[in-house]
């Protein structure tokens, strides 16, 4: 599905991309706090079980998830890469909490897009099941190329 216009006084770049299954919120939320690129917005979806909702651990430059249905993890975008002591450098990765005092959150990521259409920032948004919070958890800088694989990791 491709959504376009404006959310909620939210530009919504002509390029815009925006996943089935995201959260009008949630994806209102990561066009407002990306650059004025385009962007891909993704849904968060567990390829074991199909849940929507993950305990999300975080640092500067990357996450993961788990799964809150059927316990499987997964890495957001190029993560994995950089998910080890020697890369998180006094930034280890914790648990992304709501203000409320919740860890269950439905997530997405906002792909930010060069002219190219290469993906140039990752941009993980969380939203919290309990009380609808929605914040940047995760924010970081691709600069390799190809990307394409990165869309489907998410």
């Amino acid at each position: 599905m491709v959504v376009r216009g404006v959310w909620n006084d939210v530009s919504v770049h002509a390029d815009d991309q925006v996943g089935e299954g995201v959260p009008a919120e949630l994806a209102v939320f990561l066009r407002g706090a990306v650059d004025g690129r385009p962007v891909k917005i993704a849904p968060s979806i567990c390829e074991g079980c199909g849940g929507r909702v993950f305990f999300v651990l975080v640092n500067a430059s990357g996450a993961q998830r788990e799964c809150c249905g059927c316990g499987s993890c997964a890495f957001i975008a190029d993560s994995e890469e950089f998910w080890n002591e020697e890369s998180w450098e006094g930034d280890e990765p914790g648990a992304a909490g709501c203000p409320c005092g919740s860890e269950e959150f439905e997530a997405a990521v906002a792909f930010s897009l060069a002219d190219d259409g290469s993906v140039r920032w990752v941009t993980l948004g969380l939203q919290c099941i309990k009380d609808g919070f929605s914040g940047v958890y995760a924010d970081w800088k691709i600069d390799y190329g190809p990307t394409d694989h990165l869309l489907t990791m998410v």
